[in-house]
C-alpha cells in the first residue's frame, strides 16, 4: 500500500543553461539601469565652507529697527515706502512670476488628459474611380474620445525641474526681503541727510543775518571814518560767501526731499513738487538707538541676500540634473478611450466603443554634443553661483565690520566736534573783545567767525554720520528682515 504524506513537497524547477544565461543578463541590465538612474541625479551642493569669524551670540531684533529712533516722521516714511516703493512692488511681481513657473514645471509630473469631440458629414463621388457598391454616397461620423499622454519620469528630470522652480520661487522671496531691507535703509539715510541739510540751512541763514548786521555796522563805521575800505570789503565778501553757501545747501535739501518722494513711491507730480513734513527745530532731538557691538551668531541666516544666492545655487544644481537626464531614453505612454458611430443615436452604444494604448521609448543618438554642451552650461552657471555666494558672504562681513567701526568712531568724532565748537565760541567772543578794544584787526574776528561756522557745520555732519552709521549697521546685520523657519513655506 502506498502512503501519501500530508505535506506536499514543493516541486523542483530545473533551469536550463539558456534560461539561467537570460536571467543573468536581465539582472545585469537591471543593475546597470539602476546605477545609471542613480548617477544621473546630482545631490544638491551645500554652500561652500568659508572661513568665518566667530559669532558673539548677540541676536538683536531688528525687524523694525527704524522705530528705535523714536521719530514718528521717519517711521511713517519707511512704512509708506514699504507699501508703495516701486522697486519693492517689482520684486513682489517677480514672486508671482516665479510662482507661475512652479505651476508650469509641475504639469509635467502628471498625465495630460484631453476630451475631444468631432462630427463629420462626407459626400463621396458617385462616379469616381472607386465604386460605392450600393453604399450611400453621404456618410456621417460622430466621435467622442478621451486622450491621455504621459512621459514617465524615469530619471527624475521633471522632479528636478519642479524643485529648481521651487528654489527660484524661494530665491525671489529672499530677493524681495533684500529690496525691503535696502529700501528701509535708503529711506532712513536720505531722511537723516535731509535733516542735516535743514540744520545746515538754518545755521547758514542765521549766519547770513549776522553777516548782514555786521556789514551794516561796518558801513556806519566806515562812514564815520573809524575803519577803511579794506575792513568794509572783507565784511561784504564774507556776507557774499555765506549767501552762496545758503543757495548750495538749499539745493541739496531740495534734492534730498525729491529723493525721499521717489523712495516712498509718490506720484510724479509729488516728486516734482515734493513736500516732506518735518520739524527742523527738533532735528537733532531724534534719539540715537544703541545697537550691539558684537557679531550676530546667525549672520548667514539674517542676511536675505545670502539666502537668495543659496536658493539660486540649489536651483542651479537641480538644472544640472535636468540637463543630464537628456542623455537617457524617454518612455512615453499614450492612450485613448471613446466611441465612434455613423449615427448619433448609436454613439454611446457598446459596439461604438473605441480604445487604444501605446508605449514608446526614445533614445537620443544624434545630438549628444548638444546635450553635453547644455550640461556644461548648467555646470558653469552653478560654479558662477558658488563664486557669487562667496562674494556675497565676503561683502556682508565687510559691510558689518565697517558699520561696527563707524558706529563707534562717529560717536567719538561727534564728541570731539562738540567740544571744538564750544572752544571756538569762546574764541570768537575773545576776538570780538580784542577788536573792539583796538588790540587786533577785524581780520582776526572774521577768521574766528569762519572757524566757528566750520565747526558748527562739522558738528551737524558728525551728528548725521552717527545716525547713518546706525542705519548702515542695522542694514548690514540683516535689519528690516528677520529670518523665520516658515519663510520657505510662505
Amino acid at each position: 500500500m502506498w502512503r501519501t504524506s500530508s505535506r506536499t513537497r514543493p516541486a523542483t524547477i530545473r533551469r536550463s543553461p539558456r534560461m539561467e544565461k537570460i536571467m543573468r543578463k536581465t539582472a545585469v541590465a537591471l543593475a546597470l539601469v539602476a546605477f545609471i538612474a542613480a548617477g544621473c541625479t546630482t545631490t544638491p551642493t551645500a554652500p561652500p565652507a568659508l572661513d568665518l569669524p566667530a559669532g558673539t551670540g548677540v541676536d538683536p531684533a531688528l525687524e523694525r529697527w527704524w522705530t528705535d529712533f523714536n521719530d514718528p516722521t521717519l517711521t511713517a516714511l519707511v512704512d509708506e515706502a514699504l507699501t508703495h516703493n516701486l522697486d519693492l512692488r517689482a520684486a513682489i511681481a517677480r514672486i508671482d512670476l516665479a510662482r507661475a513657473q512652479v505651476k508650469l514645471a509641475q504639469k509635467d509630473l502628471y498625465p495630460s488628459v484631453n476630451l475631444e469631440g468631432a462630427a463629420n458629414r462626407t459626400k463621396a463621388s458617385e462616379v469616381g474611380p472607386f465604386p460605392l457598391f450600393g453604399a450611400p454616397p453621404t456618410t456621417n461620423d460622430f466621435k467622442v474620445e478621451l486622450n491621455a499622454s504621459y512621459e514617465v519620469d524615469l530619471w527624475g528630470k521633471f522632479r528636478a525641474a519642479t524643485r529648481a522652480a521651487q528654489d527660484d520661487l524661494l530665491a525671489s522671496r529672499y530677493a524681495r526681503e533684500t529690496v525691503r531691507t535696502v529700501v528701509a535703509a535708503d529711506v532712513a539715510r536720505t531722511y537723516f541727510q535731509l535733516l542735516a541739510a535743514d540744520a545746515q540751512l538754518k545755521l547758514l541763514e542765521d549766519t547770513l543775518k549776522t553777516r548782514n548786521e555786521t556789514v551794516t555796522l561796518q558801513q556806519d563805521r566806515y562812514q564815520g571814518g573809524v575803519i577803511g575800505d579794506y575792513d568794509l570789503a572783507q565784511a561784504e565778501a564774507e556776507r557774499a560767501a555765506v549767501a552762496a553757501d545758503v543757495a548750495v545747501t538749499r539745493r541739496a535739501a531740495a534734492q534730498f526731499e525729491s529723493a525721499l518722494a521717489v523712495l516712498v513711491g509718490r506720484s510724479p507730480r509729488e516728486v516734482f513738487d515734493p513736500t516732506i513734513t518735518r520739524d527742523v527745530a527738533t532735528t537733532w532731538l531724534v534719539r540715537v538707538p544703541e545697537l550691539p557691538a558684537g557679531l550676530p551668531s546667525n549672520m548667514l541666516q539674517r542676511r536675505p541676500d545670502i539666502r537668495n544666492v543659496e536658493a539660486q545655487l540649489a536651483a542651479g544644481n537641480r538644472r544640472i540634473d535636468v540637463a543630464r537626464a537628456d542623455y537617457f531614453p524617454s518612455l512615453s505612454l499614450t492612450g485613448n478611450y471613446g466611441s465612434e458611430s455613423g449615427a448619433l443615436k448609436n454613439l454611446f452604444s457598446g459596439p461604438a466603443v473605441i480604445w487604444s494604448i501605446a508605449a514608446s521609448l526614445a533614445q537620443p543618438l544624434i545630438g549628444l554634443k548638444a546635450i553635453e554642451a547644455n550640461v556644461e552650461s548648467k555646470t558653469a552657471t552653478r560654479d558662477q553661483l558658488v563664486v557669487t555666494y562667496q562674494q556675497t558672504v565676503q561683502t556682508a562681513f565687510k559691510e558689518t565690520h565697517d558699520a561696527l567701526v563707524a558706529n563707534q568712531t562717529m560717536r567719538d568724532a561727534l564728541a570731539a566736534q562738540t567740544e571744538r565748537r564750544t572752544k571756538l565760541e569762546r574764541a570768537l567772543d575773545l576776538a570780538g573783545l580784542r577788536y573792539r578794544s583796538g588790540y587786533s584787526p577785524y581780520l582776526e574776528v572774521l577768521d574766528a567767525q569762519r572757524q566757528l561756522l566750520q565747526a558748527q557745520t562739522l558738528q551737524i555732519l558728525a551728528a548725521r554720520d552717527v545716525r547713518l552709521a546706525v542705519v548702515d549697521l542695522a542694514k548690514a546685520l540683516g535689519g528690516g528682515w528677520e529670518y523665520k523657519s516658515d519663510v520657505a513655506a510662505e
